[in-house]
């Protein structure tokens, strides 16, 4: 069962993937992200046509991948700076766009934040 969580880091690739790609080949994406798939963290690859999802996760003693297809519709694109390769995103806004939520309907309450 998939459980996000906020403690947890989400890199999304943004250029499209071919969902045929299977645990060595994503985990050759990522390290073209300059990053290791054993440090931890969830990876996130989606097709051209943004109907197929695939989050890659190192559990510690091996990976898993975790696949939606979608019937109809299509997986939203989080707003990023860096249109050519990933960035992180937060488990709230995975959550969402697993969900078929439109992150820019999302409204955000003001809440307190540290100073740093």
């Amino acid at each position: 069962m998939l459980q996000l969580s906020a403690t947890e880091k989400y890199y999304w690739y943004l250029p499209p993937v071919d969902m045929r790609k299977g645990f060595d080949a994503l985990c050759g994406i990522v390290q073209s992200m300059q990053l290791q798939v054993v440090s931890g963290g969830v990876f996130i690859f989606c097709n051209r046509k943004r109907n197929q999802i695939k989050l890659l996760h190192w559990e510690g003693d091996g990976l898993s991948i975790y696949y939606k297809r979608l019937e109809r519709g299509r997986f939203e694109l989080p707003a990023t700076d860096n249109p050519s390769g990933g960035f992180i995103i937060k488990a709230y806004q995975l959550q969402l766009i697993l969900q078929g939520i439109e992150l820019s309907s999302v409204r955000h309450k003001y809440r307190f934040k540290p100073a740093a």
